[in-house]
């Protein structure tokens, strides 16, 4: 009966600190396709479903749909957006307009969680250097986002969706490099408390709190200090 359901449908393989999954569940709100999350009990135990849907990196999120298992966020995003255009399109349909919303996603993609993880993992002068090449990547992004509300202008789209689950891991990096973001990326604080006035983003993000909570268990488990 089980397997039956999973044949059918939406289903996310979820983990609940994960930004990257985050941004799926972000995304499927805001097209209100209806969706399972099913959670991951990650890193001890991961799930057969799991391992038999993403064989190559065995990670999640995984999208399954009608069967059919699609892995990694970004894939999984533009995924979403071909399969529901017809509601909150996530990219715009200019394709110079959809490429550089592409580049500043990939930038993020690239660049964010990278630099956060060495925020919180390590310390001195590695953490220092992270926190101030966050920074600049902040800076940058304040510089692309300018006056506008969105990165997409008026429209909530694809880039504010790959930034915004970060929004949640801000209070653990600001505790671990002792350093605020109100104060040194004003705008794009101002522009994560506009997302999270959306309810598709309210409901994904988790409390900063249990976020930072969480990393501090980590960095006691593997004695990260």
């Amino acid at each position: 009966m089980e397997e039956e359901k999973r044949e059918k449908g939406v289903i996310l393989l979820d983990f609940w600190v994960s930004p990257f999954s985050q941004r799926l569940k972000i995304a499927m709100d805001e097209k209100n396709v209806e969706f399972e999350c099913i959670e991951e009990d990650i890193p001890n135990n991961k799930s057969q479903l799991l391992l038999k849907s993403n064989p190559v990196y065995k990670k999640i999120p995984v999208l399954i749909h009608d069967g059919k298992p699609i892995c990694e966020s970004m894939v999984i995003l533009r995924y979403i957006d071909e399969v529901w255009p017809h509601q909150a399109p996530l990219l715009p349909s200019d394709p110079y307009s959809r490429a550089i919303a592409s580049f500043w996603a990939d930038f993020i993609d690239k660049k964010v969680y990278d630099l956060g993880t060495k925020i919180w993992m390590r310390s001195g002068e590695v953490q220092e250097t992270a926190k101030q090449e966050l920074l600049a990547v902040m800076k940058t992004l304040e510089g692309e986002l300018g006056e506008k509300e969105f990165f997409g202008g008026d429209v909530f789209g694809f880039v504010d969706i790959t930034l915004v689950p970060f929004y949640a891991w801000f209070h653990a990096y600001e505790i671990f490099a002792k350093f605020s973001f109100e104060e040194e990326c004003p705008k794009i604080v101002a522009w994560a408390k506009r997302c999270m006035q959306r309810d598709s983003v309210c409901k994904a993000l988790p409390e900063p709190k249990k976020v930072y909570e969480y990393l501090l268990d980590l960095k006691a488990t593997y004695n990260l200090y």
